[in-house]
């Protein structure tokens, strides 16, 4: 039987609360199997769930995706054997560990172009840009679309995988910085909507040219004036909430702004199903693998050195994608 670490809390709060604990791991039950993690993705909503903002019950592990090498297997399995590379982002939390057992159903195997390390970074925030690009939206070659907060990690693979399909991509973010991380991206244009006349400025760069889809995740800020960055019949697509949640409003404005569609939808109903989960999974290695969308690594971590992670994650003080190593 394997000891395994973990990282647990018992209440919410700082990342001091978070704790490295050493246990006896089963073995793999019926349709489970045991990974020696190798890679772990961070993502914000780990530093929200750890807080309380998004209360779970206690105790309870933290994050939401890795990878690793199957080192066992339990009954029933038989899409996997020992030695294979596999990655998961929904197999329930806990994924902050250096062995751990999960249900095959929740796996995907790693195809070789694609290193432990990439699909750790890229997993979770590359099937949302899958399902917004591919399910939500069908992006086609000559459309435009709009990426608000375009420099953060779903944000950048958006901006290089429309880019891949032949869109014309307008960006935003916070600072010049990020505008000029948004154009290494792919946008075509960038624009900083920390600027107050930013729709302007977006309307004066694209020569008067509006998005048939507004891809939105910071909310509160950005909304309302989203929906003037979208052409007639367009789709205003809201993703996330980095700023608050979105104002409500009367239907009806959306027939003056120009019939425009607006949806609010989530990655984890787009991937509920296992066989759906694994083609979106596909579709993302084969952008990664041909180098359309790239990992950004901007700093790794050991699962010793958690609080410290997060503290630094908190700061803002990374840029790219966060690993853990354990």
């Amino acid at each position: 039987m394997k000891t395994a670490r973990r990282v647990i809390i018992t209440e919410f709060g700082g990342p001091e609360k978070m704790t490295l604990v050493s246990a006896e791991l089963p073995e793999p039950a019926t349709g489970e199997v045991q990974l020696r993690q190798t890679a772990m993705g961070f993502n914000f909503i780990d530093i929200y769930q750890r807080r309380g903002v998004y209360p779970l019950p206690l105790p309870t592990g933290l994050g939401h995706e890795a990878t690793g090498v199957v080192e066992a297997v339990g009954p029933e399995v038989d899409q996997f054997k020992p030695g294979d590379r596999v990655a998961y982002m929904h197999a329930g939390i806990g994924a902050y560990a250096d062995y751990r057992n999960v249900a095959a159903n929740r796996l995907v195997g790693i195809p070789a172009g694609v290193t432990d390390e990439q699909a750790a970074a890229l997993l979770f925030k590359g099937i949302t840009a899958q399902y917004l690009l591919r399910r939500t939206h069908v992006v086609k070659a000559g459309e435009i679309i709009l990426v608000h907060a375009a420099a953060g990690g779903v944000g950048q693979i958006l901006c290089q995988w429309a880019k891949g399909l032949g869109a014309f991509v307008i960006g935003t973010a916070g600072s010049a910085e990020k505008c000029a991380i948004a154009k290494e991206a792919g946008a075509d244009v960038a624009i900083n909507y920390s600027r107050e006349d930013w729709t302007a400025a977006l309307m004066e760069a694209t020569n008067g040219k509006k998005a048939n889809v507004v891809y939105d995740s910071v909310g509160k800020d950005t909304f309302l004036k989203s929906l003037d960055c979208a052409a007639q019949f367009g789709l205003v697509v809201l993703f996330g909430a980095a700023s608050g949640p979105a104002p409500a409003i009367d239907p009806e404005l959306l027939n003056k702004k120009g019939c425009l569609f607006l949806t609010r939808p989530s990655v984890f109903p787009h991937n509920a199903d296992p066989a759906v989960f694994r083609a979106n999974a596909a579709e993302l290695f084969e952008v990664i693998s041909s180098g359309i969308v790239k990992s950004s690594i901007g700093a790794r971590f050991k699962l010793e050195d958690i609080a410290n992670m997060h503290k630094t994650a908190e700061s803002r003080g990374t840029q790219g994608a966060t690993l853990i190593i354990p």
